[in-house]
């Protein structure tokens, strides 16, 4: 084959394998632009819960089995720890792109703390909140009355914090069962 041949015929493939890579549809180059989704970082073949490489959830250091009679034991306390809306609402705009979540209304998610403040989970770590649906049985609703009877397990010492803690991060929808109150 002659050296002409072979440099034009190798360029023509690298040509078509660079268009196939970048999905350009080459009947229509010219005539209609391409607009190539962002894969989505996080998975949401987990749920209920949320993707352990994207959100596995974080402690409280100031939230030890020694310190719950003066922290999450307290009425009211996880108020004064609770991060403000102007905090969670772009970590549940990204969360939302990162999951592929194709509904994109804000409204249709709690920004969940994974761990819950209730037991001791971080406030602001962004590895500790992840936007969970309020779509299906097992959503942000039904969660909330599981980290209600966890945290009166645990204040009521029938748990021990690091037990509900990790009940809770490996599937908080068998928590209660796990830990004998359900």
């Amino acid at each position: 084959m002659p050296t002409r041949l072979r440099r034009a015929l190798s360029a023509a493939v690298l040509s078509a394998t660079v268009l196939t890579v970048l999905a350009v549809p080459v009947a229509n180059a010219a005539s209609t632009p391409t607009t190539v989704q962002p894969r989505a970082t996080c998975s949401t073949r987990f749920l209920p819960l949320p993707d352990p490489s994207c959100t596995p959830g974080v402690t409280n250091p100031a939230v030890t089995q020694s310190t719950i009679g003066s922290t999450i034991c307290v009425s009211g306390w996880t108020a004064t720890v609770r991060p403000p809306t102007s905090y969670t609402n772009p970590l549940k705009v990204q969360g939302i792109k990162d999951y592929g979540y194709s509904d994109t209304n804000l409204a249709d998610y709690e920004e969940d703390h994974f761990l819950p403040l209730e037991v001791g989970g971080s406030p602001r770590d962004p590895r500790n909140l992840w936007p969970e649906p309020h779509a299906g049985t097992k959503n942000a609703f039904s969660k909330d009355s599981v980290e209600n009877a966890v945290k009166k397990a645990v204040c009521n010492h029938t748990a021990t914090l690091s037990a509900a803690q990790h009940a809770l991060l490996t599937n908080w929808t068998t928590a209660e069962a796990v830990l004998g109150i359900g």
